[in-house]
């Protein structure tokens, strides 16, 4: 166990301004409060607060983070109080010991809505400062380092919640070393027998290639020195998580993986990155598209390197990072590494037109726009649907026509490039220009592409864009859209049932009755209470009452079993101009309607209005629940529409018959969308045939079915009733 004065001089070596009597006042209070507790593994409770603080003070962290460290488990797990924490160490730490007190408790492996809420609490507690984030990656840190001491059901758990959250958050928040520990040591209990393959694998080619990584080593620093760059160079195998995500994502065996190893080339100056970059591809071959510049282009956790790959002796693809130290301490520390919480001198220390990130990372920017999401009300599903796609998707980073850098995740369309534009972008677009040439919404962009975005003000976004857009934000945002353009869809038809309703006793809509009556049924606006009576869930009769009127029982009963032929008077009926791009009509899918033929509504709550022909059998079951019905009457103008209608055809079996019968709706423009033949029972010679077709209107519908009577082939053609 390290000692007092052990973990003081940790923090003074990096630190000489260190508050040491905090430190030791924090150690030991830790330590008595854990008293006698021990850990599964046998050991005393207090060596894990102690090695997360020795964790921490390897990312070189202030005294305070230090000190949350040592304490982070007191509240949870001692007779320690958030007040006594308070009193004995500041409201600074107090503050942090509560957040990680929080944190504690969430499970994040559960059913999909309640991991969901336990994500955004973990978020929010980390945007409050982000301290609380650092502390509890090294508190899962350490607990990764031991997990072979839990019951094995519980170590899978733990093992899971950490691949599919903390690691993914600590590569996202630029903590690549943290990264990669916690999803080697999760792997491994995942997937034991990879895990393996892997690592015998790694030794093997080590033994093979040891001596060619030192000669590259020495090769390589060799001919920097001579062209006056002092580098540092260093060989590394990949991780074996890293690997077995390669195999899995481009579908390789391990024997065709051919960059196992890499190499580190640690320079002064951003300068000297691409002096070096020069003298690596004049030393080897440079594999052709295994380039990135990240000193130019950023990636979003404020990652900066270049990356090449080239062919080194024995034909060996070794891939090559070249980055400064600043850059290197950044790669491996992430937000860590940038001193957010306290105003050090080498927070704004500039390398040769290099600046370390400012006062707020963007890897912590990312953490915000999270909780800004939540405070758009975001439902937790939708948000936790979000942050993963965030977390695990890499990266492509594109360019509007002015310049400005965006980066989206990996197969980004240029939907989701409008959308992180800005929302009221992505609503309005309708085109793409993708490096000047038009291009589908579909195409998948490219790093470097430059995307330019028509709009249009009339655009509304159409809800299967949410199935082709990749980034959380605009799928959101789509949905939102869809729900607002169907919330205004379901408030024009509860404006017009009402209007209809009222002009059938006589009565005007005047906008100051309804306003006074929302209060009575129970909504909070106009808009709310018409949508809910667009939609079936608030009775149209019910607000008439509220507004004072009464309604005559035997009026509404008029509605039911008219005549098909009788004409609907259409001061009193709500219009239907058409339902093929609205979700408030739908037409009954068992008989179709068409204009010409009288057509009524039934009401069902949630789904807005049914339209039925009025002969339809299935109006028979709300013959009883007359507040249900809408009087309608078609307004489709001279719009090309095409409407659905069922027919049922008797034809004989014989050749040639079917043939007969398509043929003839085709000739006369009918548009067959279900065909299906069913044999009638006795009766071997005959077929009856269930066809759905669109046409223009009852005229229409009429001269299909007379030509189909006229055929040799048909024996019957009737309406399908329901």
């Amino acid at each position: 166990m390290m000692r007092q004065y052990e973990l003081v001089e940790r923090v003074t070596k990096y630190d000489p301004d260190a508050d040491e009597d905090l430190l030791n006042r924090a150690y030991v209070y830790a330590m008595k409060a854990h008293g006698n507790q021990k850990r599964a593994s046998g050991e005393a409770y207090f060596n894990h607060p102690l090695e997360v603080a020795a964790i921490l003070t390897e990312m070189k962290l202030d005294s305070a983070t230090i000190a949350a460290a040592l304490l982070h488990d007191t509240v949870e797990d001692t007779e320690a109080t958030e007040a006594e924490i308070e009193e004995k160490f500041g409201p600074e730490i107090a503050a942090l010991v509560d957040g990680l007190t929080k944190i504690a408790k969430l499970d994040l492996v559960t059913k999909e809505a309640a991991q969901a809420e336990n994500l955004r609490k973990l978020l929010l507690a980390m945007s409050r400062d982000v301290r609380v984030l650092l502390v509890k990656l090294a508190d899962r840190l350490h607990n990764m380092r031991t997990l072979e001491h839990v019951k094995p059901e519980k170590r899978v758990r733990i093992a899971q919640e950490t691949m599919d959250i903390y690691a993914p958050l600590a590569g996202r928040m630029g903590m690549q070393a943290v990264r990669d520990e916690l999803e080697d040591i999760a792997f491994k209990v995942l997937n034991p027998e990879a895990y393996k393959i892997i690592i015998d694998r790694l030794a093997k080619l080590h033994d093979e290639s040891g001596g060619v990584l030192k000669s590259i080593e020495q090769e390589l620093t060799q001919k920097l020195v001579e062209n006056g760059i002092k580098a540092e160079v260093y060989g590394r195998e990949k991780r074996p998580y890293s690997i077995f995500r390669k195999m899995e994502r481009k579908l390789l065996s391990l024997g065709q993986l051919s960059d196992i190893f890499g190499f580190r080339v640690i320079v002064g100056t951003v300068d000297q990155c691409y002096r070096a970059l020069g003298i690596i591809h004049r030393t080897y071959r440079a594999v052709p598209g295994r380039f990135k510049d990240y000193i130019s282009t950023p990636k979003q956790n404020d990652y900066r390197s270049i990356h090449t790959t080239v062919i080194g002796p024995h034909h060996m693809r070794v891939e090559m990072q070249i980055r400064t130290r600043l850059m290197h301490e950044i790669a491996e520390r992430g937000v860590a590494a940038h001193n957010i919480y306290k105003d050090a001198p080498d927070a704004k220390e500039a390398l040769d037109g290099f600046k370390a990130p400012a006062a707020e990372s963007n890897a912590y920017r990312w953490l915000r726009h999270l909780v800004e999401m939540l405070q758009e009300g975001e439902s937790p599903r939708e948000f936790l649907e979000h942050t993963k796609l965030e977390l695990f998707h890499d990266q492509v980073f594109c360019f509007t026509p002015k310049g400005k850098l965006i980066a989206l995740p990996k197969g980004a369309t240029p939907i989701d490039f409008a959308y992180a534009v800005h929302t009221s972008v992505g609503d309005s677009c309708v085109g793409a220009k993708v490096n000047g040439s038009h291009a589908p919404l579909v195409t998948e962009l490219q790093n470097g592409d430059e995307v330019e975005i028509i709009r249009s003000d009339a655009q509304t976004p159409p809800a299967a864009w949410e199935g082709l857009a990749v980034t959380g934000k605009a799928r959101a945002a789509i949905r939102r859209a869809t729900r607002a353009a169907a919330r205004k869809q379901f408030a024009g038809l509860g404006h017009e049932i009402v209007q209809k309703m009222l002009a059938k006793i006589g009565k005007n809509y005047v906008q100051k009755e309804v306003t006074a009556a929302i209060a009575r049924v129970g909504h909070k606006n106009v808009d709310d209470a018409l949508a809910a009576i667009g939609r079936g869930e608030l009775s149209a009769i019910d607000m008439l009452k509220a507004m004072g009127h009464t309604i005559d029982d035997t009026k509404l009963k008029e509605l039911r079993r008219k005549s098909p032929t009788k004409k609907t008077d259409p001061d009193l009926s709500v219009p239907v101009r058409g339902v093929a791009r609205t979700t408030a009509l739908k037409i009954a899918p068992e008989t179709g309607a068409v204009p010409g033929e009288r057509i009524v509504g039934i009401l069902t709550p949630g789904e807005g209005i049914t339209i039925y022909p009025i002969f339809a059998k299935a109006l028979e079951q709300f013959d009883n629940q007359p507040e249900r019905w809408v009087d309608l009457a078609w307004d489709t103008g001279a719009e090309d529409q095409r409407f659905p209608a069922r027919l049922t055809v008797t034809i004989l079996n014989e050749v040639g018959s079917l043939a007969q019968v398509t043929q003839t709706i085709s000739d006369l423009g009918g548009n067959i969308d279900a065909l299906n033949m069913v044999a009638r029972e006795g009766a071997r010679d005959f077929y009856d045939v269930d066809i759905t077709l669109e046409v223009h209107d009852l005229k229409h519908l009429n001269d299909i079915m007379a030509s189909l009577r006229g055929k040799p082939a048909v024996s019957d053609v009737s309406r399908k009733t329901g």
